[in-house]
């Protein structure tokens, strides 16, 4: 089965509260969102619990599509970018890389409806 995961994460300030938002969805299951706040955190570690918040939420292995405005996760996952910092967030995508069969999408910020519920929901967290 496929599951498409649109996510997203918020900082007010940069480090400061953090929250992140994922929804996933499939053509079986109705549509589930997770999402979480950090106390003091990044905008990018935000970036990349979202994503890791949604594949932990699978049950078993799947085909997975990411769908991310951000670049820093897309292509640090698909091209390779150097890692900096975040290595223990970056370590746990790894393994779920190896379990589910992942692929990366950059879009726009704002150019999907699901993104945009993402952004919301992430925000809401840092208030």
């Amino acid at each position: 089965m496929k599951i498409t995961i649109y996510c997203d994460g918020a900082c007010a300030g940069n480090p400061g509260v953090g929250g992140y938002a994922a929804i996933l969805t499939s053509k079986k299951y109705p549509p589930k969102t997770v999402s979480g706040r950090v106390e003091e955190t990044t905008n990018n570690r935000m970036e990349i619990m979202a994503a890791l918040a949604a594949l932990r939420a699978l049950k078993y292995p799947c085909d997975v599509e990411i769908i991310s405005d951000s670049q820093y996760l897309v292509n640090t996952m698909s091209k390779g970018w150097k890692r900096k910092v975040n290595f223990d967030l970056w370590q746990e995508l790894d393994v779920a890389a190896d379990i589910h069969n992942i692929t990366w999408t950059w879009v726009k910020r704002n150019s999907l409806l699901e993104l945009e519920e993402c952004d919301a929901i992430a925000k809401s967290h840092t208030n």
